[in-house]
């Protein structure tokens, strides 16, 4: 018990380091933020109008484009999140940070738990403001409470899957550069899914790509609680696959993180 208790206080000092580090350099947080409002824009404003009426109101839950395109756009915002994270273990990392809270009497899963924790929270905020802007754009869900609250819980265990993933990539780039590069796949990844075109209309290898992939299902599913469009079994396929993240993701970063101490 009391070893637990150990481990959630350094956590807990962890987080708030790390909370702290982010709002004294907010510039990668904010450019992770920008990157999907610009493209809710883009997409809104300069390729609207073509791909909405190509896509039909029916897609779209019976509305407008942004209707259609927000719920994938929002999505990347946390795909947009593992960035961050993957470059500030990196950073720690390549600065000797992590050699020095080895040497430290504090427990080792809290540098990854804090890391995890405060990056949880950075993206979530950012999913916010995603939302914000898209509401301001035209975006008009019509869901109950309920369902916002499912929504915004099943984007939370994504991002909590994808950061989990990120910290593991963060321990083993060499240096942040290389950190802020290998998530980048992550964040166009819904792009070949259903977030910008149902994959109906894709080339028969892409639409059997996109139909299988892990973003697809998930968007289709906030896309339905939102919009009231048929859901189908993309809900637990959705969840499965952010539980599989999280899981893979946690092993790898602790097994990653132990073996490093060990060198």
């Amino acid at each position: 018990m009391a070893t637990m208790s150990y481990g959630l206080r350094d956590s807990r000092t962890m987080l708030r380091r790390n909370l702290k580090k982010a709002v004294r350099y907010p510039s990668l947080t904010l450019t992770v933020v920008i990157m999907p409002i610009m493209m809710l824009l883009l997409f809104n404003y300069a390729f609207g109008g073509a791909l909405g009426s190509g896509i039909g109101a029916s897609a779209a839950g019976g509305g407008e484009y942004i209707d259609y395109v927000a719920p994938g756009i929002i999505l990347m915002a946390a795909t947009s999140g593992a960035l961050t994270t993957a470059i500030s273990v990196c950073m720690d990392k390549t600065e000797g940070i992590v050699n020095r809270f080895r040497t430290m009497p504090i427990s080792r899963a809290s540098f990854l738990t804090g890391h995890v924790a405060g990056s949880v929270i950075q993206t979530m905020i950012s999913i916010a403001l995603v939302i914000g802007v898209a509401l301001l754009v035209g975006f008009r869900p019509d869901a109950t409470p309920v369902e916002w609250l499912a929504a915004l819980g099943l984007l939370t265990v994504l991002t909590l899957g994808l950061t989990w993933l990120s910290a593991g990539i963060g321990l083993v780039a060499k240096n942040p550069e290389t950190a802020s590069n290998i998530p980048m796949p992550l964040t166009f990844l819904p792009f070949l899914g259903s977030a910008i075109v149902p994959p109906d209309s894709m080339p028969t290898g892409l639409r059997w790509f996109a139909e299988y992939q892990p973003f697809t299902p998930i968007i289709d599913t906030l896309r339905g609680l939102w919009l009231g469009t048929e859901i189908g079994n993309s809900a637990v396929i959705g969840l499965a696959w952010c539980v599989a993240l999280s899981i893979v993701g946690y092993v790898w970063a602790r097994r990653t993180f132990t073996t490093g101490a060990k060198r």
